[in-house]
């Protein structure tokens, strides 16, 4: 069985931008800076900390990097690390800023390395707090070889770059993809489609030939970053360090939204979650394709407890274009970051950390569930995942999708997935078109921008 491609890109989108520190930082006060002993002109490019060579180092990570702290501990025995375990910030529950924040009041308690589930974080982590330096320390001055930034996947350090600085690095990566059962689309003598449009005329083919079959699900709130990040819509455009531009009502959001609409009024791309009962007695055995993120590979179908697609029947298709375009643009759906704190004491053993889990065989290939964001350990782990022989395809188009990512779509402080859970996801099950709700989306979009020091274009 193949372990969970939990993929997040090579993308091409535009890192978030969020205001750096300035001139002004390399000027900060001891007091200012935070902590005791910082030095206010760093090499690295942002005020160090009194550095401590044989100190401990404490690494927060999710119950998942688990695994990747041990790899570390068993390949380096003498580096000594504390691990504490949190959530990850999963689910946008914000712990890792709160918690720094708290640490930034007292002066006091920050962690060497942070293991973050969000790809938003370094749009605060990069900025100065309550008179104090930022937390994320600048990764491409120095700390870590410009030999190991460039070997990451291309454009995968684009959610940790901030006014052109590097403040983490990615774990893995998530793009979307076109997943479908092979077998079936055989059995029923469908053709895989090569557009969007395609795509809708096979759903409503689906609807009328093989009622109760599905090509897709619109009950996530990831849903915007599968179809409307994928179709150019304007909705999350992060233009500079606290200005977004948010365009609702362009021709790309109304025809995903259009697209959706017919497909979920025909049954074909219901508003279920696909981590519900309700999916699993409904759907198990009637999915005939499903847009989204890599990761659904070993999360959904390759999975006892969900779909439990048998090997030999899952395929994987690159991201499709709109009609008319010439490459196609996909989306992104999670993936983690690793921050080195600005504040450790020990900063050598804390890069040496964030090196290893991102780069290393021992963990990205070895153990690693997800695909890996360093480019020659993605080569050998895509390998290792053809090998297992239960893809019904190669799996070239997941690699693929990894440059399509669409960089309109940025990485604001603020949460998309949050905003269509409360506004749209309501609306469509109460009934109303999601094309009919754009302009609800658009002003909750506003109102949570301006609300986290935005200004809305």
């Amino acid at each position: 069985m193949v372990g969970i491609i939990h993929t997040v890109v090579r993308s091409r989108r535009k890192a978030s931008t969020v205001a750096v520190m300035g001139a002004a930082t390399a000027l900060l006060t001891l007091a200012g800076c935070g902590g005791q002993g910082s030095s206010a002109n760093g090499s690295y490019g942002f005020p160090e900390a009194k550095q401590e060579a044989s100190s401990t180092i404490t690494v927060w990570v999710d119950a998942d990097r688990q695994a990747a702290a041990k790899a570390f501990q068993t390949a380096n025995p003498d580096t000594k690390i504390k691990v504490v375990t949190y959530d990850g910030s999963a689910n946008g529950s914000n712990s890792f800023r709160t918690k720094v924040q708290l640490f930034d009041r007292a002066g006091d308690g920050w962690p060497d390395v942070v293991f973050s589930s969000q790809n938003n974080d370094a749009a605060w982590a990069s900025q100065k707090t309550a008179g104090k330096h930022a937390f994320a320390a600048v990764l491409d001055k120095g700390l870590v070889p410009k030999d190991t930034l460039s070997n990451f996947t291309d454009g995968s350090l684009n959610p940790c770059t901030v006014e052109g600085r590097v403040y983490c690095l990615r774990n893995d990566l998530a793009q979307a993809v076109l997943w479908y059962n092979k077998s079936l689309l055989e059995q029923f003598g469908y053709a895989l489609p090569t557009t969007w449009e395609e795509y809708q005329a096979l759903g409503e083919k689906v609807a009328k030939e093989h009622p109760g079959y599905i090509v897709g699900t619109a009950g996530d709130a990831w849903t915007p970053e599968v179809f409307m990040w994928g179709s150019k819509c304007q909705a999350n455009d992060v233009t500079g360090p606290k200005s977004v531009t948010v365009k609702t009502d362009s021709t790309e959001c109304k025809r995903a939204a259009s697209m959706l609409d017919t497909l979920r009024d025909n049954g074909t791309v219901p508003v279920v979650s696909v981590f519900t009962p309700e999916f699993l007695k409904k759907y198990t055995g009637k999915v005939l394709m499903m847009p989204g993120p890599a990761w659904y590979a070993g999360a959904i179908f390759n999975n006892p407890q969900s779909l439990n697609v048998r090997a030999g029947q899952l395929g994987v298709a690159a991201p499709l274009p709109w009609r008319g375009e010439s490459e196609a643009a996909t989306g992104n759906v999670g993936g983690g970051t690793w921050f080195v704190s600005s504040h450790s004491k020990n900063l050598k053993a804390a890069e040496k950390f964030v090196q290893f889990v991102t780069t290393a065989d021992d963990y990205q290939v070895d153990v690693a569930p997800g695909y890996p964001a360093y480019a020659p350990a993605a080569q050998k782990w895509v390998a290792k995942q053809e090998a297992s022989k239960y893809y019904a395809t190669p799996l070239e188009p997941v690699v693929t999708a990894a440059s399509r990512v669409w960089d309109g779509w940025g990485y604001p402080t603020f949460s998309q997935e949050a905003i269509w859970a409360k506004t749209i996801t309501p609306g469509v099950t109460g009934g109303k078109s999601i094309v009919d709700l754009l302009p609800t989306w658009q002003t909750a979009i506003e109102n949570q921008a301006k609300v986290n020091g935005y200004q809305v274009k």
